[in-house]
């Protein structure tokens, strides 16, 4: 063997690696686009959280916000509605779980669970029918609560399903209040 020879395959080996790292470098860049298409839009991060002015909401009045493309109901339930909401036995639940992002995932669906802490008159609720996705009515139903008409679910004053095909409780979103006529959802 001569010495040029044993040359080569160090000039072979560098020629490999840098085809490579160009390579790889090239591959990136071009999927470079693909991967940030996925990231959320400006308009969705936008919506990450939203406040809500509910100082103008009386007593057995409900308002919907817009949070995520979603409807949010919020009511300020009348006494009324928080001894119905009280005085149901767990048992006779078809969905025991709270379903409050602000709460364990395994608390039980009791109306405390359901409804703000300190401020029990306030139900905040994802206004979408657990079943298809249908927009519940308010106020309306066999339990006073809310009704989807479409395939007949119904929802007590504290937004939990009592009959109908529904299979879960309306959801909690994140929330707090921020004052005593701000929520902060999200």
């Amino acid at each position: 063997m001569s010495v040029n020879e044993t040359a080569d395959p160090n000039r072979r080996d560098f020629l490999y690696i840098a085809t490579g790292a160009v390579g790889v470098v090239g591959a990136a860049a071009v999927a470079w686009p693909f991967i940030d298409q996925m990231n959320p839009d400006a308009a969705t991060l936008a919506l990450a959280s939203i406040d809500v002015d509910v100082s103008q909401v009386a007593e057995g009045q409900s308002i919907t916000a817009k949070w995520r493309g979603k409807p949010i109901f919020i009511r300020q339930r009348t006494a009324q509605e928080i001894e119905e909401a009280k005085a149901v036995d767990l048992s006779d639940l078809k969905d025991p779980i709270a379903r409050n992002a602000n709460l364990p995932g395994d608390a039980p669906a009791t109306d405390e669970n359901r409804s703000a802490e300190g401020k029990e008159a306030w139900l905040i609720m994802v206004g979408v029918c657990t079943h298809l996705g249908c927009i519940p009515l308010g106020q309306a139903g066999p339990y006073d609560g809310y009704f989807c008409p479409c395939h007949g679910s119904s929802y007590d004053t504290a937004g939990r399903i009592r009959q109908g095909p529904a299979p879960e409780n309306m959801a909690i979103p994140p929330f707090a209040f921020t004052d005593d006529t701000t929520i902060r959802i999200g």
